[in-house]
């Protein structure tokens, strides 16, 4: 088939493309990749075979794209470098909380785009999420492998010179308007980077970055995350009602972190026997051990029935 057809047939969906990136060249199973992408294993594996037999069909051939077709695809990569990246931070499922090999090819990944774009600020704000994340490694868990929430890290633990790097980065890639998706989840990592403790966090601020990047990019974990904010910064009643007008998004039907945060905030307001509720559903839905163990510790620290 000539170039002329292959320039007919229909270009693989974003989304399709990201996914069958994440399967064949990162490495990730398809079980990590439907969990990036909040849906069901048969469902991601039907959606990465449509997208191998369409590549087939089309001979449309794997090559290294020319410099100057960089930045037209720069999105999908930089999508496929943030996923590898948070399946390695937390992985979706086994005992240990993280998968190192996946999340250093991501920060490996991010540094060398920009080595390749320097002046582009996605890939600065990429590259400052991924460090000021990825800074917080050696404190998520504690001596006997327990997982420590934010607020109860050992800060000192935190990797400073990452810190310091990303920090330059997130400034850096926040210069430039309009925003786009990285930079503000680069602001939104710097903030809680340069609080000195929970207490401390400027969760207006955060608040409002996630209401920024939700109107840019309209994504359930965003609503979901601002929701978790919205109850940080107004108090756990509001952080309740926005988790509750989430139920019915069927991309979380499936994800933990939506029962799990719906239980701290239950917790919070003394109704114990809905949050012991919450916890159950957490755990039936995740799949990391260490996560599950924290849950049911959570559970099990609420008052007698």
């Amino acid at each position: 088939m000539g170039a002329g057809a292959r320039r007919r047939c229909p270009a693989l969906a974003p989304d399709a493309r990201v996914a069958l990136t994440l399967r064949l060249l990162c490495g990730l199973t398809t079980p990590e990749v439907a969990s990036a992408f909040l849906t069901s294993e048969p469902t991601m594996a039907a959606r990465i075979t449509r997208a191998k037999k369409k590549i087939a069909a089309a001979r449309i051939p794997y090559r290294v794209p020319r410099p100057d077709e960089l930045p037209e695809r720069l999105a999908a990569v930089l999508d496929v470098v943030h996923l590898v990246f948070t399946t390695g931070h937390t992985a979706p499922s086994g005992d240990a909380l993280q998968r190192r090999d996946l999340a250093e090819r991501a920060l490996d990944l991010a540094r060398m785009l920009r080595l390749l774009l320097p002046d582009e600020p996605s890939v600065a704000g990429l590259l400052a999420l991924i460090l000021l994340t990825d800074a917080r490694r050696h404190a998520r868990i504690d001596a006997s492998g327990r997982l420590l929430r934010l607020g109860e890290q050992d800060r000192s633990l935190w990797e400073r010179n990452e810190i310091s790097e990303g920090l330059a980065l997130a400034h850096e890639s926040l210069r430039r308007r309009p925003y786009t998706r990285y930079p503000l989840m680069a602001g939104i990592a710097a903030t809680h980077a340069t609080a000195p403790a929970r207490g401390a966090t400027d969760w207006a601020q955060i608040l409002a970055l996630y209401s920024e990047l939700i109107a840019i990019w309209p994504s359930p974990i965003v609503a979901l995350n601002r929701a978790i904010a919205v109850g940080e910064a107004q108090g756990p009643a509001a952080g309740l009602a926005a988790l509750n007008a989430l139920a019915a998004e069927p991309q979380l039907a499936g994800y933990h972190y939506l029962p799990a945060a719906r239980a701290e905030y239950l917790r919070r307001l003394d109704r114990h026997e809905e949050a012991r509720l919450a916890y159950d559903e957490a755990l039936l839905l995740a799949g990391n051990n260490t996560e599950r163990e924290f849950l049911a510790a959570r559970r099990d620290e609420l008052p007698p029935h």
